[in-house]
């Protein structure tokens, strides 16, 4: 008996997983992509037009350049001599101007000033806002005084003392204590001392004389003296010498070597 023919076993084979590739949850029929709506292209294109637009604004027209330059704060230096020092580019964009550089460029040129801060002013400004070192004591050299802020800082020799700022007398060449504080260390020590003075006191200081480490002394106006003795306790010392002058407005010494054990004398 004949077998099955090809035919037959073709029909007979059972038929496995279907090998059609499954279609992608969540994709359109056919494979095709959802073209943005209207509202979502008017979305973007607005996008782009305010970045291009502002872009433009800020870098390319002439609304927000740099016009003009105003400088505050100042004491002694003139507006002139900072701005000149300063270098803003005028007509430059205002967002583009390197506010960092134009602070260091003065602080390194002009010793004098102690902090600046460079702002925009828009639209069309910059603004310098200037802090100057101020001298609490002055060191006489070849007939010219060399000014020092409160943190020892010299920043400018000038020609004619100040008024209100004392000058410091420093002779310490036999004295024992510059075994352990040198010149510079005792300079520090008076300046610090004239910054701890009180306001009316530093008016009247003629003179910050020092021996040594232990024995600074003030000479004020009508010939009056301070012993002040170290650099330590000022600002306890600064109150006690306020109250003591208070007390003996009349004495011609005063002693705040020791701030617990004050003394005045002479008229």
């Amino acid at each position: 008996m004949a077998g099955p023919t090809t035919a037959e076993r073709g029909a007979r084979k059972p038929k496995g997983p279907s090998s059609a590739r499954p279609s992608r949850p969540g994709r359109p029929r056919g494979g095709r992509r959802r073209v943005p709506g209207p509202r979502a292209l008017l979305l973007i294109l607005s996008v782009l037009v305010f970045v291009i637009g502002g872009t433009w604004v800020l870098y390319g027209s002439d609304w927000l350049r740099v016009e003009r330059v105003s400088v505050s704060g100042l004491r002694v230096l003139t507006p002139d001599e900072v701005k000149r020092t300063a270098a803003v580019p005028l007509g430059d964009p205002l967002v583009s101007v390197d506010v960092g550089e134009i602070e260091d460029r003065l602080r390194r040129k002009l010793p004098r000033i102690d902090s600046v801060e460079v702002v925009r002013s828009w639209p069309h400004g910059i603004g310098l806002k200037v802090t100057e070192r101020k001298p609490v004591l002055l060191i006489e050299k070849g007939g010219k005084f060399i000014e020092v802020d409160v943190k020892g800082v010299r920043f400018a020799t000038v020609d004619t003392p100040p008024k209100g700022v004392p000058r410091l007398d420093l002779t310490v060449s036999r004295s024992p204590s510059l075994r352990r504080f040198d010149a510079d260390r005792l300079t520090l020590e008076a300046v610090g001392v004239a910054g701890d003075l009180p306001a009316a006191v530093a008016r009247d200081a003629g003179v910050v004389r020092v021996r040594s480490y232990d024995s600074v002394t003030l000479e004020l106006s009508g010939g009056r003296t301070v012993v002040w003795g170290s650099g330590e306790d000022g600002e306890a010392k600064a109150r006690a010498l306020t109250a003591l002058m208070k007390a003996a407005p009349k004495a011609g010494h005063f002693d705040v070597s020791a701030p617990t054990a004050l003394a005045a004398s002479g008229s």
